[in-house]
């Protein structure tokens, strides 16, 4: 009898009870004189006692800013140290960081600070064509919770951690004192299947457990320097990343603001870095510069691979030409803190390029039938479900669609097709619901759907993921026009898209069609669409 497609991850080590702030402290304590952080682009640099005194400055500063427990305190900025400082010196007073994603427009920046109640908000002063104070001021009238605006660079940044003096020591400690692991600290927008996106609600326990982890798997100590050239503001950067650092006394290196190829490399090669993070496409861009062959990363040992399938390929030559023996792919969503399955350090190519690992200590994920919730033999087709630490507290004042995706028993319902094979490890062959995948960002057709049929020459509109070489999928639209004789084109779609969308959930494909393909209820047959328009 085949046995059942559930699986816990059984661990030696325990989970953290500690708050955020705490287990810094602790690692401190430890590793006082040890690198924490170093910013590539500025050369600036903070071994773990300096990190804190700065990161207790900021926190003072915030409550001296009137900042109180369960205030949200947003961040919208590229990777940079005071993005780091902000992380942990919200966590140290029990503020719920928002993190924004930097690409989003103005539109998508006033939902999230109206949603979430932002009170002040910390921001870059500007990231490639987006000027983000002129950003800030289109929308903050709309915005009645926002009361302050900080920019990072800028006078109004030096004049909120010039307020740090007006709080004392004693006074972040008692505020310190308040706080319990299972409080709210960060709330993470993730893209919405039905128009704008959801605030995921994550605790203490929640994240800094599964940062912990993370780094437990692919066994971080003291001596491993992080190389992150992944954003900040998603799980990948400030769990799997800051927190997998911090929880361990590694040090967290940032290459640059965003991902640039070659100053991913300059980084590993001139901080000795042991561990790198990307996406498949982000690995492809590197082994693809025309003087990889140049760099030294013999420092490399492992790393992390996540938000999309890497090719079988690029994993070999991840390993044998980037030294990365023993990089771990990890699986999971903003809802789960984010990792449920990790491919452990001794695993083979297979496992590694067919597989999404097995689940993490202290996590459960089943496949179950989608319909009835009963739990599959292995080896067969459902939906992935995983439960733990991990499972978010719920969205943001959304208790009606937290409900839709977290049952009773505390199960999280990931809408993604698994099988789990006999050895434990999962593998996803599809996703329940239409979500497209594009270089790592999650993108849901509906929210581009409602905002395409806005567009004056567009009467109707499916959008769907279709195979891309460089980012796993692209975005297709598929436009019934209003005028058959003056259809939209590809440009007047994305100069549409360009003001009011962050740049990935821009279609860079069009197709222009007179009908969809329906089933006998009416409802549009997107597979078809998928199939027809692959290649």
């Amino acid at each position: 009898m085949s046995s059942l497609s559930y699986a816990h991850g059984v661990g030696d080590t325990a989970l953290l009870g500690d708050t955020i702030g705490r287990n810094l402290d602790r690692t401190a304590a430890e590793h006082g004189d040890r690198e924490a952080l170093v910013d590539v682009a500025s050369g600036r640099r903070w071994t773990y006692a300096e990190f804190v005194a700065d990161v207790d400055v900021l926190a003072r500063a915030l409550m001296a800013a009137g900042v109180a427990k369960g205030d949200r305190v947003g961040i919208w900025a590229v990777n940079c140290p005071e993005w780091v400082l902000v992380q942990y010196a919200t966590a140290r007073i029990g503020a719920v960081m928002v993190t924004i994603n930097p690409a989003y427009r103005a539109h998508e920046v006033e939902f999230v600070l109206r949603q979430a109640g932002v009170s002040l908000l910390v921001a870059s002063l500007s990231h490639r064509t987006s000027d983000y104070r002129a950003l800030v001021e289109q929308v903050r009238s709309d915005c009645p919770d926002l009361r302050a605006v900080h920019y990072i660079g800028d006078p109004s940044w030096d004049e909120l951690t010039a307020g740090a003096p007006a709080v004392g020591q004693e006074q972040l400690a008692a505020r310190e004192a308040e706080l319990s692991c299972d409080d709210p600290i960060n709330i993470q927008y993730t893209s919405g299947t039905t128009g704008f996106p959801k605030g995921a609600t994550l605790s203490h326990h929640n994240i800094l457990n599964n940062g912990y982890f993370v780094g437990e798997t692919i066994a971080y100590t003291e001596a491993d320097r992080v190389c992150l050239p992944v954003p900040f503001y998603h799980c990948f950067g400030m769990v799997m990343g800051n927190l997998a650092c911090t929880s361990h006394g590694a040090c967290i290196v940032i290459p640059g603001p965003s991902f640039e190829p070659g100053a991913v490399l300059t980084a590993v090669q001139q901080e000795r870095c042991t561990s790198l993070y990307g996406v498949p496409t982000m690995f492809i861009a590197e082994l693809n510069l025309p003087d990889f062959a140049g760099y030294d990363l013999s420092s490399l040992r492992t790393g992390i691979m996540a938000g999309s399938p890497c090719p079988a390929e690029v994993m070999k030559r991840v390993v044998a030409e980037m030294h990365m023996a023993e990089v771990s792919i990890c699986y999971g969503m903003t809802e789960t803190s984010p990792v449920s399955t990790q491919t452990r350090r001794d695993d083979d190519l297979e496992r590694r390029t067919g597989t999404v690992g097995r689940a993490l200590p202290h996590i459960e994920v089943k496949v179950v039938d989608p319909v009835t919730g009963v739990t599959l033999p292995r080896g067969s087709s459902g939906e992935l479900r995983t439960r733990g630490y991990s499972v978010m507290l719920g969205y943001w004042d959304q208790p009606d669609r937290t409900a839709d995706v977290v049952d009773p028993g505390r199960w999280m319902h990931t809408g993604d097709l698994a099988v789990m094979r006999e050895d434990g490890y999962v593998q996803v062959v599809g996703r329940i619901k239409d979500m497209i995948i594009r270089g790592g960002e999650n993108v849901y057709p509906r929210e581009i759907e409602e905002f395409l049929y806005g567009h004056p020459k567009v009467a109707d509109v499916q959008v769907v993921g279709v195979p891309d070489e460089r980012y796993g999928e692209e975005i297709l639209a598929c436009v019934i026009p209003r005028d058959p004789a003056d259809p939209p084109t590809l440009d007047e779609i994305s100069a549409y898209c360009r003001e009011r969308l962050a740049h990935y959930k821009i279609p860079r494909r069009l197709r222009i069609l007179e009908t969809f393909p329906m089933t006998v209820s009416g409802k549009v047959r997107k597979v078809e669409l998928r199939e027809a328009y692959a290649d």
